[in-house]
């Protein structure tokens, strides 16, 4: 019985992480394929989730977010909040915002995770228009 339990409890856990996109995650670059940075998503206290750069993985041609039109204005790309406002629906995380750092423009958003894997989509005028999948970060 204790077995048929543990199984039962630890199935459910499994089942809850798979739609959690709390921790950190690998980008990686559309052009080379390789590595980019680390990014860490956490949920702030207002319910709605969020990412900032981790860590680099390969060195930027500039250290701050010189082209951001807003806040991050000039900000050192490590500790820059890059995803904002993110809120859970289902299985999906949307109706947030994603920066890129190197051209300063912010894209709508929506993520949804699949196992270790998250799709990452910049959406303009409600068609997807880019995806990226970043891995998770054990």
């Amino acid at each position: 019985m204790k077995k048929i339990a543990a199984t039962f409890v630890l199935s459910l856990f499994s089942i809850m992480s798979f739609a959690q996109i709390e921790g950190k995650w690998k980008t990686i670059d559309d052009e080379t394929g390789k590595p980019k940075s680390i990014v860490e998503i956490y949920k702030k206290s207002d319910g709605k989730y969020y990412g900032k750069v981790h860590q680099l993985l390969i060195k930027p041609s500039n250290n701050s977010c010189v082209n951001c039109k807003d806040d991050r204005k000039n900000k050192p790309l490590i500790g820059l909040e890059i995803i904002r406002g993110l809120k859970k629906e289902g299985n999906e995380f949307v109706n947030g915002t994603i920066t890129n750092p190197q051209d300063g423009k912010s894209y709508k958003t929506a993520l949804v995770r699949e196992g270790d894997k998250l799709k990452v989509k910049a959406i303009i005028m409600g068609i997807a228009m880019k995806t990226q999948t970043w891995e998770k970060v054990n």
